[in-house]
């Protein structure tokens, strides 16, 4: 069922920006109908991976994902939310959360569960802190090659506007890094009950 609804809602927003696309081309918008571009790439990532891939989808995670996507390139691209000068930053807030939370699914999927207990929380916290930075940078890379290529102009504020957005993913990576770092340690150092053996003598 989940794979079915990550399918659906994937399908939809991947078909939602090839129609902008082509009212935007038809209008001759050219950067509307590039970002609308770019939606559909990244909106049929779910759908590529569902295709050649086993993964098991977490619904949360993609509806996240989705919504972050809406929010950068319909709303702030397109509608130009970007102009109101808080909205990239806070994007990029709630990405490096996301981001983190997606790190967090990785770890729990790929580590068993009985060799949970033999791996340091700071592991985990590095994990989930990296990914989030390395998804930043990902982005980053993707803004800069889309001004390269399509004379786009998603890196508004040049340099000063790519730090200020990887600083806002490292902390919202940051912030969720932490709470998984202090949850991780609570869990392991609950003390785990367990009976004292009887004495020889008490057993005759």
């Amino acid at each position: 069922m989940k794979r079915k609804w990550v399918l659906m809602l994937s399908l939809a927003y991947t078909v939602f920006m090839a129609v902008l696309f082509f009212y935007y081309f038809s209008k001759g918008t050219t950067h509307s109908y590039q970002v609308a571009i770019g939606g559909v790439l990244c909106g049929a990532i779910p759908l590529v991976l569902a295709k050649f891939t086993r993964l098991a989808f977490n619904l949360s995670i993609t509806l996240s994902y989705l919504v972050f996507l809406f929010g950068s390139q319909y709303l702030g691209s397109i509608l130009h939310f970007y102009g109101l000068g808080w909205w990239d930053t806070f994007l990029h807030l709630l990405s490096g959360a996301l981001l983190a939370f997606v790190a967090i699914a990785l770890y729990e999927r790929l580590v068993h569960r009985e060799g949970k207990t033999e791996i340091s929380p700071w592991l985990l916290f590095w994990f989930v802190f990296s990914f989030a930075v390395l998804g930043g940078v990902v982005w980053e890379m993707y803004e800069f090659s889309m001004d390269q290529l399509f004379h786009m102009t998603l890196q508004g504020g040049g340099n000063s506007d790519t730090m200020v957005d990887l600083i806002a993913d490292t902390t919202g990576g940051l912030v969720i890094a932490v709470i998984s770092l202090i949850k991780t340690k609570s869990k392991i150092g609950k003390p785990t009950l367990k009976k004292a053996p009887l004495p020889p003598e008490s057993m005759a």
